[in-house]
């Protein structure tokens, strides 16, 4: 059975095992302001969400990852629904998150009812990626 809470300062280990984007100065400040989100399978640390607001008033889903032994099982369905719950519980709208073009991600969110709404490419040298597709959905 899973379980959900939030982002706890004991959590920093594992997080870090799965976000290898997340600076260490800001993990803090997703414990403070809790806006992240740590999956439990068995009360063991599995996967994790974390989010911003988008011009600073809209939630953005930054990031959205389940330990590969434990994908297909629907934790990433019970996270997201755990968030879009909260976030219209605090007024929000409209969601956000994004996912690389080259990534299977998409179609998982598009099953949770999330539209294409654009995208941007990054071709700085030394951060080139694939096309970075935004993702929306009214709540």
């Amino acid at each position: 059975m899973f379980a959900i809470r939030y982002v706890q300062q004991e959590d920093k280990d594992f997080w870090f095992s799965l976000d290898r984007h997340l600076p260490e100065r800001e993990f803090d400040r997703k414990v403070f302001e809790k806006r992240g989100y740590v999956l439990l399978k068995d009360d063991i640390p599995v996967g994790l969400l974390r989010y911003n607001l988008f011009w600073d008033n809209t939630p953005f889903c930054t990031m959205l990852y389940i330990d590969q032994k434990h994908r297909g099982k629907g934790g990433g369905k019970m996270l997201m629904e755990h968030w879009e719950k909260e976030m219209k519980t605090q007024g929000y709208e409209m969601l956000l998150t994004s996912t690389q073009v080259d990534e299977e991600a998409q179609h998982f969110y598009r099953k949770l009812g999330y539209k294409d709404c654009g995208g941007f490419v990054i071709d700085v040298p030394g951060h080139e990626q694939p096309m970075e597709l935004f993702l929306i959905k009214g709540i």
